[in-house]
C-alpha cells in the first residue's frame, strides 16, 4: 500500500451527497487532521433522493447541496465539488470519465477514493446504479484516461492541464474489503456529517446506534477488538 507518509491529496468521487458520509467520512476526518488536502467530488446533486416531497428536483438539489457542505465542514473538508449529472440517470460515458479526469488532473491527487464499480451481492445497498457507473467511470479516469496526455487533449490544450498518473484508488461499498481504517476517534465526526443529510436520515429511528452498529462490525472483522468502530475498502494499486 501506498505509505502515510506519502499521501499529501486524496480526492474523493462519489455519486449522492451522503455517500462520502456512509462510506469513508471518518477516513477524511484523519486525512484531514494528518494536514492531507482532501477534494470532494460529488458527480450528482441528489435530486432524486430525500423524503421531503413537498420539493421539487431543483429545491431538493439545492438542499442536498447544502447539506453536503455541512457534512465536509464537520470532517474538515473544505474543498466539494458538484458535476450536476441527473440522480439516478448515470452511466459511465466519456463525458463522465472526462470530466472526472479533467478534477483528477486539477486536484493531483496520490489517492483517489470512490465507489466499487460491481455489485455487491452479500448487501445491495452499496450497489446503486449510479454507485456503479462512478465507480467504473473513475476507475477508467485514473487509468488510463488522466495519466495518458492523449486522452482527452483538450484538458491539456485548452485547459492546462498536464497529465496525472494516481498511486492508488481506495473501493467502498465492494464485497471484498481487504484494507480497515480505525475511525474510533472520530467516529463523532463521521456522525455529525451523516446527520448533517436531515433530508435524507432525520426519519431512521435509532440513526445513530443504526450506524455504529454497522461500522462495529467493520472493526470486528478487522481484529481492532470491542468499543472500536471502522471503515472497509478494497485496495487498487495503480501501477
Amino acid at each position: 500500500m501506498l505509505p502515510q507518509a506519502e499521501i499529501n491529496r486524496v480526492l474523493y468521487v462519489t455519486a449522492h451527497p451522503d455517500d462520502v458520509d456512509f462510506g469513508a467520512a471518518g477516513s477524511a476526518a484523519l486525512f484531514v487532521d494528518q494536514g492531507v488536502e482532501v477534494t470532494y467530488l460529488l458527480v450528482t446533486d441528489g435530486d432524486a433522493g430525500g423524503n421531503e416531497r413537498t420539493l421539487d428536483n431543483t429545491g431538493m438539489a439545492e438542499l442536498r447541496r447544502s447539506e453536503q457542505r455541512a457534512a465536509a465542514k464537520a470532517v474538515g473538508v473544505t474543498d466539494v465539488r458538484f458535476l450536476g449529472h441527473p440522480d439516478g440517470q448515470v452511466v459511465p460515458s466519456l463525458e463522465l470519465r472526462r470530466s472526472v479526469a479533467r478534477v483528477i488532473r486539477q486536484v493531483r491527487p496520490d489517492l483517489v477514493v470512490t465507489h466499487h464499480p460491481d455489485r455487491n451481492y452479500r448487501f445491495v445497498a452499496p450497489s446503486h446504479p449510479d454507485h456503479r457507473a462512478v465507480g467504473g467511470a473513475t476507475l477508467d479516469a485514473v487509468y488510463p484516461d488522466a495519466r495518458n496526455p492523449y486522452a482527452f487533449p483538450e484538458l491539456l490544450l485548452e485547459e492546462g492541464l498536464e497529465a496525472w498518473t494516481v498511486r492508488e484508488v481506495w473501493l467502498t461499498g465492494g464485497p471484498a474489503p481487504d484494507h480497515y481504517v480505525d475511525v474510533t476517534d472520530v467516529i463523532d465526526r463521521k456522525l455529525a456529517a451523516l446527520q448533517s443529510h436531515v433530508s435524507q436520515v432525520a426519519h431512521v429511528e435509532g440513526f445513530a446506534e443504526v450506524v455504529k452498529s454497522r461500522f462495529a462490525a467493520w472493526a470486528e472483522q478487522a481484529g481492532f477488538g470491542p468499543g472500536r468502530y471502522a471503515e472497509a475498502f478494497q485496495v487498487v494499486p495503480t501501477a
